[in-house]
This record gives structure tokens, sequence and C-alpha cells, in this order.
């Protein structure tokens, strides 16, 4: 009886979130990390039906005749990493694109450009070596192919496997080559903005006409990153092109479970390599803008 009356009390409880679908239609998630790059896709979405999940409001619809999804990561890796297992464990879930504003490592690059890279990596999955003499000891050994320290800061990587590859350590992942290759394609049709108006305030313009850039590799982490010293380390140690708080995570969940994914960053400010002050705020409206416009013309390429 106690076992008969412990199943029907089992049967009552409410069914844990994660095991409800709320679509069952294949589609291409279009994930942004915040509210102004949210609101520079959200006018795409034909026929939006919005669904509420743990606070967050995940958008179905069609984009460009494409079946997509448009959400929120938020900010920073935690979020972006719980609320990508969250999207692939309730949506059906295709592929994913990230439309997002970034800080720009590599000195060739301008605010205002689109960055597509083919790689991301963690860049403090690392660990705090303890000082001796005049140098460090880690507290395990370094990989031969780690990237260079900064200081007591050793890279190390992450374990990870998925369903066709064994546990391993890795230092980046890769989006999908597939995705990339179009990405490329699409790169030479879109025309980003110079200037894009500021709400309450004057307009924000450029005085050069930006670019999109196709490769390479960006780096993430929990930080807002404005500091020239450390943003040269990324470019020299990591050979990073843009830094973020979110694609890094994304890409990793994405590879855990299988799903490709592709990240596109246009630079709102330069990660402390700015003459002046950092200007996000000024710039992150236009960036995302032009992030989404070539978002939005790559969702329109995409295969049915």
């Amino acid at each position: 009886m106690r076992f008969l009356a412990l199943a029907l009390l089992a049967l009552a409880l409410p069914t844990p979130a994660m095991a409800r679908k709320a679509d069952s239609t294949p589609r291409t998630v279009v994930m942004t990390a915040f509210l102004p790059e949210w609101d520079a896709l959200v006018k795409s979405v034909d026929k939006p039906k919005r669904h509420q999940i743990n606070g967050m409001t995940f958008l179905t619809g069609r984009m460009a005749g494409q079946p997509v999804l448009l959400m929120q990561s938020g900010v920073s890796m935690v979020n972006a990493a719980m609320n990508t297992q969250l999207v692939l464990d309730r949506f059906t879930v295709r592929r994913i694109v990230f439309s997002g504003i970034a800080g720009g490592v590599d000195p060739g690059l301008s605010i205002g450009d689109v960055i597509v890279p083919q790689d991301w990596a963690q860049y403090l999955e690392v660990s705090f070596a303890r000082k001796a003499g005049d140098g460090w000891k880690t507290p395990e050994a370094v990989d031969a192919d780690a990237p260079a320290n900064w200081g007591m800061m050793f890279p190390r990587g992450v374990r990870i496997g998925n369903a066709n590859e064994p546990v391993k350590r890795h230092y980046s992942f890769g989006v999908d080559p597939a995705l990339l290759r179009l990405a490329q394609k699409v790169a030479g049709d879109v025309k980003l903005e110079r200037c894009v108006q500021n709400e309450g305030a004057a307009p924000a313009c450029l005085p050069h006409d930006p670019k999109i850039v196709v490769g390479g590799i960006g780096v993430s982490a929990g930080v807002f990153a404005d500091n020239a010293e450390f943003r040269d380390y990324l470019s020299r140690a990591w050979k990073a092109r843009v830094l973020d708080m979110e694609s890094a995570a994304v890409a990793q969940v994405a590879y855990a479970n299988g799903v490709p994914v592709i990240v596109f960053r246009s630079l709102s400010d330069l990660a402390g390599g700015d003459a002046g002050e950092n200007q996000m705020v000024a710039f992150m409206a236009l960036a995302s803008v032009n992030s989404a416009h070539v978002v939005r013309a790559f969702v329109a390429a995409l295969p049915d």
C-alpha cells in the first residue's frame, strides 16, 4: 500500500519543466545576449508566438521565410550555457545562430565591423599558479600546445566529449563548417550601417565604412574587458580577433549536444584599445543593428 501511495503521489506532482516540449517545429534558434540585440531583430519575426519559460521569453515565428526562435541568452557565461541547454531541451533546434555585440581585439578591426569567427575559446579556463622565485609553479602540468600564460594565469582548457567524440581537453570549439561557408557567401551582399539613431540622443556615426570579416578566433569569459595590456595578450597568445561574454559557452553546449552553431558579432568597442573612454554604450545600438543585418541575410540564405 505504501508503494502504491507513493506512486500515486508521484503522478500527482507537476511534471518537471524540462520534460515538456514547448514547440515541435524544427527551428533555427536566433540567439541574442540582451535587449539591444533582441530589439534589432524582433521586428523581423513574422507571426510571432511567445513562450514564457523560467521568466524568459522565447519567440517562435518565421524570419525571411525560415522557421526561427528568437531568444536572449542573458549576459555572461553561466546564463549563456544554462539557457542554451534550456532551449535545446524545450524546443526542436536545427541550428543556433548568435547575433550580438563584442569588443575588438584584432587591431585591424574597427567599431561597427561584423566578425564571424571559426573558433571560440574560454580565455579564463585557467590554473592560478603560485609564485616560485622569478617564475610560477602551476598546480598541474601545462600542455605544450596551451596558449601562453598571463602572469599567474595558465590556460588549461576544458575537458568534454559528446556522442561522437571521447572526453578530451579542448582549448576552443569550432563553429559548423557548412554554416561558416554560407556566411562567407552572404558577407559580400550585406550593407552595414555607419550611423544609427540612439534613443533620446544624437545619432552615433562612424568615420569609416564597417566591413564583414569571416574567420579567426573569438574568445569569451565572464568579464567586461576594457584593458589595453590584456587585449594585447589575447591577441598575442590566443590569436583572438574579438571577445565577448557568451559565445564560447554557447559553442561548448552546442558541441556537447551535437547541434550546429555559428556566431556573428559586431564591434561596439575595442576592449581597451579605444583612444579614449570605452565606447560600448555609444555604439551598442549600431553594432546590434549591423550584426542583425548580416544575420537576417544569413537566415534567408539557409537551406529549407
